[in-house]
């Protein structure tokens, strides 16, 4: 897939103020700090369609972007803030748990990783809300240029070993950087695969 268009359209807290165009729906979503916005810059080709920061926390908002016209890109706020507020954090998590039990046009998220550390209880426990409510997902292991080859493959070997012990099967996984570009291939091909998959969905 060539990303031909990338347009921001729209931010909001409230899954019913979403975009209502029928067109199939990916969402992003992470810790903080786990790289999300520059990954999302990556793929699209862009310096600045996701904006990013050193500060944890900059997306707070549910971020619709249209891509060639024919899908959506979604970026969610992170889980696991640990500079905003107790009551700030419940309200992020509340709607961001709206948007994944309401939205009908979401066909798959894209649960971020640090592929430099060990398996996170955030993560494996918002993975499991996922697996509950039959969300389908994919595993996206971040920063991978910061690992040596060697050093990578026992990381995610041991992620996979540890999520077998609560699944049958594992979900799909790519393995990428921001930096170098490494992934984005697959990734937009595997998009492009799914979009031709659900098309009968959205006519």
């Amino acid at each position: 897939m060539k990303i031909k268009s990338a347009e921001f359209v729209m931010s909001n807290s409230n899954v019913t103020k979403a975009p209502k165009d029928r067109i199939p729906e990916y969402a992003f979503i992470g810790r903080s700090n786990v790289g999300k916005s520059s990954l999302i810059n990556m793929l699209m080709g862009r310096k600045d369609l996701a904006k990013t920061s050193g500060k944890p926390g900059k997306t707070q908002l549910i971020n619709h972007f249209k891509i060639n016209d024919n899908w959506f890109l979604v970026d969610l706020p992170g889980y696991g803030y640990a500079k905003i507020s107790k009551k700030k954090r419940t309200i992020f998590q509340y709607f961001i748990e709206n948007y994944f039990k309401e939205r009908q046009q979401l066909v798959c998220t894209f649960v971020l990783i640090d592929s430099r550390h060990d398996p996170q209880k955030i993560d494996l426990e918002f993975m499991q809300f996922l697996g509950e409510n039959q969300i389908p997902f994919c595993i996206v292991f971040t920063k991978a240029d910061k690992l040596g080859s060697s050093k990578l493959n026992k990381q995610i070997i041991s992620y996979k070993k540890k999520l077998l012990t609560s699944w049958e099967t594992l979900p799909t996984s790519f393995i990428t950087s921001s930096s170098t570009g490494l992934g984005k291939d697959e990734f937009l091909e595997f998009i492009a695969t799914v979009n031709d998959d659900v098309a009968d969905n959205f006519n």
